[in-house]
Formats: C-alpha cells, sequence, structure tokens
C-alpha cells in the first residue's frame, strides 16, 4: 500500500512543542510528505471576526515536506486530495496541530476520498491557543 505523511499545521504561530517538530521531521523523510500551512486571509476565514485570533500572514511550516499547501481555514485545500491521488496514494499518516479541529478535519477529508488516513497520536497536539481541545466546541 502506497503511504504518505500529512503534517497539518506544523508552524511557529501556532507554538509546536519542540518533541513534536523533531518527531515529524524524523518520520517525513521516510516517505513522501505533504504539510499544510494555515495563512491568514479574513476575507476567506474570518478568524478574527469569529474567534479574536488570527494566524500569521506568512507562517512556513517548521518541517520540511515534499510539497507544501496554504490554507485558509480549517480544511485542507482540495488540490492536496487530487495531488496525493495523482500519486497513487492509499494510506495517509496524519500529524500535526490542532488535534480537535484541522487534524481532524483532515482525517475526514481524507476519509471521505478513499485515502485511508491514519492519525498519529503520539505526534500530535492540539493548539497552544487552547490546549483544552474546547476551541473546537466551542466552533
Amino acid at each position: 500500500m502506497r503511504q504518505a505523511l500529512l503534517i497539518v499545521d506544523v508552524q511557529p504561530c501556532f507554538g509546536p512543542p519542540a518533541w513534536q517538530v523533531e518527531g515529524v521531521a524524523k518520520l517525513a523523510p521516510t516517505m513522501h510528505s505533504v504539510a499544510t500551512v494555515e495563512r491568514h486571509d479574513e476575507a476567506v476565514t474570518p478568524f478574527w471576526r469569529q474567534l479574536g485570533w488570527k494566524p500569521a500572514v506568512a507562517d512556513e511550516p517548521l518541517v520540511p515536506a515534499d510539497k507544501v499547501f496554504v490554507k485558509h481555514g480549517y480544511l485542507p485545500p482540495p488540490e492536496l486530495i487530487g495531488h496525493l491521488k495523482d500519486l497513487g496514494i492509499e494510506r495517509v499518516l496524519v500529524c500535526g496541530i490542532q488535534a480537535d479541529t484541522c487534524y481532524l478535519d483532515a482525517g475526514f477529508m481524507l476519509f471521505d476520498a478513499g485515502l485511508n488516513p491514519t492519525l498519529l497520536k503520539w505526534i500530535t497536539v492540539s493548539s497552544s491557543l487552547d490546549r483544552s481541545a474546547s476551541l473546537g466546541a466551542n466552533l
């Protein structure tokens, strides 16, 4: 089964712990890897208006990946799914930040696309903004 790694939003504005960045950085070179990076555009996703917080305008991933996809909001961009399907990927290992929102949304999007997501809990955390994971419940 061809597999790839999806790194969800491991970027400076979310303050990932060093152990997570190190763990993801060790795994990423062992297979094809893609990363998402959240960037703020209030016209696309009203983070500031609805949450009183916004991601950085120009953050970059903290872990090198074979391909990076910029996103605005919780879901990965549809181009990410197309990229994985074009490569013949069947299983996607998912790790990252925002365990209660973006990370789960990515898993469900992969599932709906038939890409067999496997969520890697050991290198996943909730947001530095909300370690309690109540942000997802509030939304």
